[in-house]
């Protein structure tokens, strides 16, 4: 059976390929046969609400995100490591007493100094 409406397999497709990633290789990574995505793709299939929303989250964005066109594009794995950095660097600092805070002021002022 094919399904009339190509817009969920040409939207999942567009998103996929700006995430740089193969159709067999997120069919795996979702717990899925290695044409899963590909079927779906080729509106061959639709996936059950529990596996969409596993593709989105695999792809890194909200259901809601996924049906909105306007969607801006992914973010590269770049963009994605360093917000993963500075969350974790964000997180760490929280932990830290004044003391500790107000030396780690003056080093990333340092660096900064040396940048410019």
């Amino acid at each position: 059976m094919e399904y009339d409406n190509p817009f969920f397999g040409e939207r999942l497709a567009k998103l996929r390929i700006a995430k740089g990633i193969s159709a067999r290789e997120m069919s795996f990574a979702i717990g899925q046969s290695a044409n899963y995505i590909n079927k779906i793709e080729g509106r061959k299939s639709y996936p059950s609400m529990s596996l969409f929303f596993y593709i989105c989250d695999y792809l890194g964005i909200t259901p809601e995100a996924f049906f909105c066109e306007s969607t801006p594009p992914l973010p590269n794995d770049k963009e994605i490591e360093t917000d993963d950095m500075r969350k974790e660097l964000k997180d760490m600092i929280g932990g830290l007493d004044d003391e500790v805070l107000a030396h780690m002021i003056g080093i990333v002022q340092a660096i900064l100094q040396r940048k410019h």
